[in-house]
């Protein structure tokens, strides 16, 4: 494969997604909708429940809001890597999917640059939440926010897949509002984006490993220790290995041989 060839193609699926995107107002919208309400409205009620300070990890003491603005980054990835699964349904129903994939280019190349273009969509979503987030005093570290983008990227990376991943498995639209709810709902809310792992322990012991075995965790916890200058070495081997084993599936549930498309 050329350079130039591979690039072009890659130009071409990002400005796609990106025109899409511009469409799709609402969209825009919702992303920053969803998480400032989390971050403004209802975090008065977990904070005076959880207390207004939470000293882990950053060996000082943070508001609720400061704690919970990482989750609400990865909420956005969240739901725009399930957008994307939604938007490959539509294309393999509409047959432009098919065009694509008949392209002279490597499947799993092809199929790298639609998560690659999710993924950066994503990132000025996250970026747009932050500087909003500004706001209502959640301010990390000015570096905090440069350290975070490898991290943020790779969690976009890793929730892209995973909804090219459930693409394959969609056949239909009228089965996607079903699937995405046992699939962002329980992601989302058995992790520790709302409440610390330690309160969730003192909560109940099951409860915590639930959360520890959801990879959502510890993309949770990559970007908010990255946030903040700090690496967090395991969140960062378990959330790349996620990456690849549904970027392996999805390559897979791709191949026509096996799934006939």
């Amino acid at each position: 494969m050329k350079m130039a060839a591979g690039w072009h193609c890659f130009k071409g699926i990002l400005i796609r997604e990106f025109l899409r995107f511009v469409q799709q107002r609402s969209r825009f919208l919702s992303a920053l909708v969803r998480p400032l309400l989390w971050l403004v409205v209802f975090a008065a009620g977990f904070r005076a429940a959880l207390g207004i300070s939470i000293i882990e990890p950053y060996d000082t003491y943070i508001t609720y809001e400061t704690y919970i603005a990482p989750g609400l980054c990865c909420m956005i990835l969240l739901f725009n890597g399930m957008q994307s699964s939604l938007s490959m349904v539509y294309d393999r129903e509409m047959g432009s999917m098919r065009v694509l994939l008949m392209s002279p280019l490597p499947r799993p190349y092809l199929l790298l640059c639609k998560m690659m273009a999710t993924a950066l969509i994503s990132l000025t979503q996250v970026y747009a939440f932050l500087a909003i987030a500004l706001l209502v005093e959640v301010e990390p570290p000015y570096m905090g926010y440069i350290t975070v983008l490898p991290a943020l990227l790779l969690v976009a990376l890793l929730l892209s897949s995973l909804g090219l991943f459930l693409s394959t498995r969609i056949k239909q639209l009228e089965n996607f509002a079903g699937v995405m709810n046992f699939v962002i709902f329980p992601m989302f809310f058995l992790s520790s984006a709302l409440y610390p792992l330690w309160k969730m322990q003192e909560a109940s012991e099951w409860l915590y490993w639930i959360c520890m075995f959801n990879p959502f965790t510890h993309a949770v916890e990559l970007v908010r220790f990255a946030l903040y200058m700090q690496l967090d070495s395991d969140a960062l081997m378990i959330t790349a290995g996620t990456t690849l084993f549904f970027t392996a599936l999805a390559v897979m549930g791709f191949n026509p041989q096996k799934s006939g498309r």
